[in-house]
């Protein structure tokens, strides 16, 4: 408490006398201490009016009553800073220090209640009301009285040491009440915990909290002591082996019997030599190896440090001599290894020729995004063909432990490297290409951020002087040339990604897909299914019918397990003996896949009105997908169905605004829209999807649904709208774009603003689509929907309006 002026004693020393009234208790506000009934407490203050109150209680002989403050900053604490019930006692002694405090020892008396502080006293005095125990003999009260007992005995002998003489005062109360008091008083508890007993009137109710509380601490104390007994019996058992040990190692010593380790000591320090680690690292491991050789055979430690030991010198501490880059050899590794990506194989020759110039210089990481299946890790193995080196790879994916990357400390049973420094080790180089695979699907867990511990890695500033945790020592990454991949950059974090140049992978075209199965995938699953000389082949017809009708991704993943689907059937005749064709047609796939699994479905779903083809964007590719809106009597509302995102909705929402906006000019009439129910519905139903490029679809839908005018099968569109009607642009235009051919759609409609990016869709697919530049929604309604009375022969006509 805070310490009393001498300027403030005096006025109050002066108004002692002051009588008081004699329904009037002498408040003293105490912080941190809780009294209850029938114990002895001791109480420090030494605020003016505190001192003041003490004095006056002593010299008339009256007790004190104790209140808690609800917040121990304020020194001049109010009616309103106290709690209400508190604890009167009687003064037993009183000490005063040298620096003017106060310290009395009180004995608890009973509970009060404060009604209301009286003014005019130069200190706290308030009228109470006194709340005194009632005795209760049911069964209940004597039942629980008997279980707090038992608890407070077994506390007792559990406690290393307690208050001298509180066994005896437990085992003599006889009332509940009390013993409810004397156990709470005793008991390491917070201070708020304490307040609520003391407020609690009801023996019942106050002897149930008690009880709990020593419950809690009974449970904490039993595991504590086990924890004791455990440790003590394996200090001593070590203790004893300890001894033992070095007894045995002394008789080995004598016999002459410990010559092996000193050879092993001898081979660790010469390969400590050859590993030419830097000078920091080999001081630190000429030290351990001293320790270890003063370890005998048994320790526990040994093999720890051991374990150490051989990775440092095994760690690839040397820079061994750069190989000059060929440019041309590179050039021919890239198309060897991987058909069509011009400009991403046009980035990776500019990569190594800046490598060839300056081998010295911090080359920027790479990362590789793309859909699954378009070649991103192959294309890190042929980085490291065309440089000569040793290549590595880290699979991220689902990793949640910073210790991962960073490794784990010695101290850790099982400890290891992190991933980083093992992929170093096993590449055997410390200039080697390193590829992180998957790096938009690292994890966060509560052992912390492993994407923050990848910014040293990847940093070219920071890398030279990277520390794993278990080795402890600085290790140069600096020549390692790190190459990323991922699938999708939204999953990577903003300054980690900050320290990447994206090259972007885009799905393949048809073309390109039958060019890939030819050179690469039908060999390499001839060799895997045992039919590498068999001579079989597949006709062109065969493989084109596997990419359209048994898969639509933007990789080909799937359809090198479609044709490795198909020689597994006909390994199978000839593992029989039976008669097979050398060449694979149309009709062996089909016998060996079954029903196709995809097919152009935009005719018969648009030959209604109230639907459009959109194209959307996905992780695995463009995709198409269908617009469907219906009408039905109801009250206004708009339903959206199909898994949309906020901001898919938003778009829907936009787009029914603009067709109220419009209705006067498309001949409808505006108050209409009150009295249907518009329901707007997205297949497939369990997929999610959200974005705003299919505005532009589900305007056209619903103005289609209204004119009862069909929509032309042959023509897929994307873009943004605004609610005054302009096209804006959209993302994925290339994705969309092949998505579109692969399902058989002839005309595009796509937002003008996005013309920039019709030079990277494919000169193999442009001459094969027509393309319409939309400036306003207008535009789409104009070219994408049918005359009303042709709308029957909508599949034979497909003519403008």
């Amino acid at each position: 408490m805070n310490q009393a002026s001498a300027s403030e004693m005096a006025p109050l020393q002066e108004m002692q006398n002051v009588p008081l009234p004699e329904d009037g208790l002498i408040l003293l506000p105490v912080r941190e201490v809780v009294a209850f009934p029938g114990t002895v407490f001791p109480v420090s203050t030494g605020r003016a009016k505190s001192i003041a109150a003490i004095q006056q209680a002593i010299r008339q002989s009256r007790p004190v009553g104790l209140l808690l403050q609800r917040n121990p900053a304020v020194s001049d604490p109010g009616a309103e800073d106290l709690f209400r019930i508190g604890c009167t006692a009687n003064i037993l002694r009183l000490m005063t220090s040298p620096d003017g405090g106060h310290h009395i020892i009180c004995q608890g008396v009973t509970r009060f209640r404060l009604i209301e502080l009286l003014k005019g006293p130069p200190f706290p005095v308030g009228r109470v009301l006194s709340l005194p125990d009632v005795t209760s003999h049911q069964p209940q009260v004597e039942a629980r009285f008997l279980h707090l007992r038992s608890q407070a005995a077994e506390l007792l002998s559990l406690l290393p040491q307690s208050p001298a003489g509180l066994e005896e005062a437990a085992h003599a109360a006889t009332e509940p009440g009390a013993l409810a008091d004397l156990a709470a008083a005793y008991t390491d508890i917070p201070i708020e915990e304490r307040q609520e007993i003391l407020e609690t009137v009801d023996i019942a109710a106050r002897l149930d909290k008690v009880s709990k509380i020593l419950a809690r601490r009974l449970e904490v104390l039993r595991i504590t002591r086990e924890i004791s007994e455990q440790t003590r019996a394996a200090f001593d058992e070590r203790h004893r082996e300890a001894i033992l040990r070095e007894q045995l190692a002394a008789i080995q010593h004598e016999l002459g019997e410990d010559g092996g380790n000193a050879e092993e000591i001898a081979q660790l320090g010469e390969a400590i030599t050859r590993a030419g680690m830097p000078p920091e690292a080999e001081a630190m491991a000429r030290k351990e190896l001293a320790r270890y050789a003063r370890l005998s055979d048994a320790a526990g430690e040994g093999a720890v440090l051991r374990n150490w030991l051989d990775w440092m010198v095994e760690l690839p501490w040397q820079v061994p001599s750069s190989q000059p880059v060929s440019l041309i050899q590179a050039r021919g590794i890239l198309n060897a290894d991987h058909y069509g990506l011009e400009k991403v194989k046009a980035r990776i020759i500019e990569f190594l020729a800046v490598r060839k110039l300056s081998p010295e210089s911090r080359a920027p990481i790479l990362c590789f995004a793309g859909p699954p299946g378009v070649g991103k890790t192959s294309l890190g193995q042929s980085i490291a063909r065309a440089l000569g080196r040793a290549f590595g790879r880290v699979s991220l994916g689902g990793v949640h432990d910073a210790a991962e990357i960073r490794g784990h400390r010695r101290t850790y049973i099982g400890a290891l490297p992190g991933s980083i420094v093992q992929a170093v080790r096993r590449a055997r180089s410390r200039d080697c290409v390193l590829m992180l695979d998957e790096i938009d699907k690292l994890g966060h867990g509560i052992q912390g951020d492993p994407s923050a511990a990848l910014l040293e890695v990847l940093d070219p500033e920071q890398n030279s002087t990277f520390r794993d945790n278990y080795l402890g020592v600085d290790f140069d990454l600096s020549r390692v040339v790190f190459l990323t991949t991922a699938n999708m950059l939204e999953g990577i974090p903003r300054p980690l990604l900050d320290r990447m140049e994206v090259i972007s992978l885009p799905g393949y075209t048809e073309e390109e897909k039958l060019e890939i199965a030819k050179r690469y995938l039908v060999p390499r699953q001839l060799r895997a299914n045992g039919l590498m000389y068999e001579r079989l082949r597949f006709t062109p017809p065969a493989l084109r019918l596997m990419i359209r009708s048994y898969t639509r991704e933007a990789g080909v993943r799937q359809l090198e397990r479609q044709i490795g689907a198909v020689l597994r059937a006909a390994a199978v005749r000839y593992a029989e003996g039976k008669p097979a064709k050398s060449k694979l047609g149309a009709e062996q796939v089909e016998a060996a896949l079954g029903a196709p699994l995809f097919e152009n479905e935009t005719a018969p779903r648009t030959s209604t009105p109230g639907v459009a083809t959109g194209l959307a964007w996905t992780p695995a590719g463009g995709d198409i997908l269908f617009i469907e809106a219906s009408r039905a009597p109801g009250k206004g509302r708009l339903i959206l169905t199909g898994q949309l995102g906020a901001v898919m909705r938003e778009s829907a929402q936009t787009a029914l605004s603009l067709l109220k906006a419009q209705a006067g000019s498309l001949g409808l009439e505006a108050n209409s829209f009150d009295s249907l129910d518009i329901h707007v519905h997205v297949p497939a139903g369990a997929t999610p999807k959200d974005g705003p490029s299919a505005g532009v679809a589900i305007y056209t839908a619903l103005v289609s649904l209204f004119l009862d005018r069909t929509v032309r099968s042959d023509t897929a569109m994307t873009g943004e709208i605004s609610l005054r009607g302009v096209v804006l642009p959209v993302g994925g235009i290339k994705e969309k774009v092949l998505a579109a051919a692969a399902a058989g759609i002839t005309r595009v409609m796509l937002p003008a603003r996005n013309r920039r990016d019709l030079e990277d869709i494919p000169e193999s697919t442009r001459k094969h689509l027509d393309f319409i530049w939309l400036e306003t929604a207008g535009e789409a309604l104009r070219k994408a929907l049918q005359r009303a009375e042709r709308r029957k022969g909508a599949a034979a006509g497909n003519s403008e309006s």
